[in-house]
């Protein structure tokens, strides 16, 4: 075979660590843009460059050959060779970079990540842009695939061995009640306790980090509602079904009900999270780093600054957190 068809590509590698990964076409091909078809044809010229096959595709869920097993290693070698090198363009001017893969968490998608990336799109002028928005969980887990270059999310895990970490944000939990005669219907802990409890849903990380806290305030609460939409929780406090347990970012992000809700300390011992932005280390050089400093500079036009003038109470708690990245030895 000569020419370009005997040729292994990048996106050849790519494309098979993929399916290394999800040991599944059709995930492989989900993950990486494209569709299971051409996933399949590449993965066949592959096999057939190195005249060996790397995949037991007769196998339920798919598995890897001996001589795949030997060839996965050196294509997440050689990816990891392709990331350093878009490192140092990167060092050299951001304007080189040609293709972003930028995870951000839900509560930002209505401001922060628009405005990013539009910051970004200035700089970054012939840089193809691709975003996933979701829970911190299943960012960080396209991180460690390698199916996403950066994340912004909440410490939903300590830091592995190959991660770099930005702090970003820390916020804390709040009590969102009823109104009732302008005041709040509830306000401490044994008021609370007497009412049902709109719980944001265990599926999620933050979900199972309040429920956590309960458990260590001793509280079982009654609750008969666990949703995953700060919309429909705040509808439903607002209307009066219950109380719930969020953040000032769930509160902006539903604030169109702030005006029917009141807002109050969480009672009892204090709980917070933080927001961080997470990538592989020295993957992308000092990129991690310039975009962790602009974020701090929107999040706190966007998001500190407007919940400190709704709620002064916040201004010890809700704060934006400085430069100090985190690399685990």
């Amino acid at each position: 075979m000569s020419g370009s068809e005997g040729r292994v590509t990048l996106w050849m590698i790519e494309i098979f660590a993929a399916i290394a990964e999800d040991l599944s076409i059709s995930t492989a091909a989900r993950r990486i843009g494209t569709s299971p078809s051409t996933v399949s044809q590449q993965l066949s010229k592959l096999e057939a460059i190195v005249n060996v096959p790397l995949v037991d595709r007769a196998a339920r869920p798919l598995r890897l050959t001996p001589q795949g097993e030997i060839f996965r290693r050196r294509a997440l070698s050689i990816l990891d060779e392709a990331a350093l090198a878009r490192a140092e363009l990167a060092d050299r001017g951001l304007a080189s970079l040609a293709r972003f893969r930028l995870g951000m968490i839900e509560d930002f998608d209505a401001d922060v990540t628009p405005r990013l990336l539009g910051e970004m799109g200035d700089v970054l002028r012939d840089c193809q842009f691709l975003l996933e928005t979701g829970p911190s969980h299943r960012l960080l887990s396209q991180l460690e695939d390698r199916a996403l270059d950066m994340v912004v999310a909440a410490d939903t895990a300590a830091a592995a061995d190959w991660m770099e970490v930005h702090p970003l944000l820390e916020e804390p939990f709040v009590a969102a009640v009823p109104l009732r005669d302008g005041r709040p219907a509830a306000e401490t802990l044994a008021e609370l306790a007497r009412r049902p409890l709109i719980q944001y849903t265990q599926r999620h990380h933050m979900g199972r980090q309040i429920a956590a806290h309960l458990t260590r305030q001793n509280l079982v609460l009654a609750h008969r509602y666990e949703m995953d939409s700060y919309h429909a929780i705040l509808a439903m406090v607002a209307e009066g079904a219950g109380w719930t347990i969020l953040t000032p970012l769930g509160l902006l992000r539903a604030q169109r009900f702030l005006g029917r809700v009141a807002v109050v300390s969480l009672p009892g011992a204090p709980l917070s999270r933080q927001i961080a932005l997470w990538s592989r280390r020295g993957a992308l050089g000092t990129m991690p780093a310039d975009i962790a400093r602009r974020l701090r500079g929107i999040l706190g036009d966007l998001i500190v600054a407007p919940a400190r003038a709704r709620m002064p109470w916040l201004e010890a708690t809700l704060r934006i957190l400085p430069e100090a990245p985190v690399y685990v030895p």
